[in-house]
């Protein structure tokens, strides 16, 4: 099993749902949450002067799946989040050894 964590743009949740649900995956965790890449912030007008706004608001998506079904996850996340600009997120997958579903005490090991 793998655990996947994408940071994307707000705005690009709805379509990155979308096709993680066109590709046949439904559960994830959504977080807000606050970052910056390698564009350091942006600079905004306000009230006639400029302020650099270092943190970013971005979605956190995660989901846990298969090991045979990570490369399908990513390119549904890459598709629904792709705009070509500057900020698009990025996709973290790390390994998970054991997951334990509450409700039934069921195990899964990887």
């Amino acid at each position: 099993m793998q655990l996947i964590k994408a940071i994307i743009k707000p705005e690009r949740l709805d379509a990155v749902k979308n096709a993680l649900e066109e590709a046949g995956f439904f559960g994830m965790t959504i977080t807000e949450v606050q970052g910056r890449g390698e564009q350091k912030g942006i600079n905004l007008q306000y009230r006639g002067g400029s302020i650099l706004v270092d943190l970013i608001p971005k979605i956190e998506i995660e989901l846990v799946v298969s090991d045979a079904t990570v490369d399908p996850v990513i390119e549904a996340i890459k598709k629904g989040a792709h705009t070509g600009k500057i900020g698009d997120g990025r996709i973290f997958i790390m390994p998970v050894s054991r997951s334990i579903k509450i409700r039934t005490n069921e195990v899964t090991n990887d």
